[in-house]
């Protein structure tokens, strides 16, 4: 599968996360986003490049329990709770946000 940002091609895999993760962008992730009805907000791209600092630190994209834990560390028990990712993230706060992020699909997500 793929898709097109800006002339150029983009593959990715049968669930829509991008093949090769170095070609991520703010416009990839916004095209994506508009795939599923999405409009990014600061508050999104607030969840998508603390995930983007988390896989460059760890090399793994976190499951939705850590995801949650370490935004409440980060940026307060306000924004790390399983409420406030789903109002952003409907389709699963792991699960979508990494795949905006460029990141491949959390271990143990459905």
């Amino acid at each position: 599968m793929s898709f097109d940002v800006n002339g150029r091609s983009y593959e990715t895999d049968e669930e829509g996360y991008l093949a090769d993760l170095s070609e991520w962008s703010s416009d990839v992730a916004g095209h994506m986003a508009e795939l599923d009805d999405c409009d990014l907000t600061d508050s999104h791209w607030e969840v998508i490049n603390f995930l983007r600092e988390y896989y460059e630190e760890y090399q793994i994209a976190p499951a939705v329990r850590v995801l949650t834990k370490a935004i409440g560390k980060r940026l307060g028990k306000e924004k790390g709770n399983s409420k406030y990712l789903y109002e952003l993230f409907p389709y699963g706060p792991a699960k979508q946000a990494c795949k905006y992020a460029g990141l491949p699909k959390p271990t143990g997500c459905v």
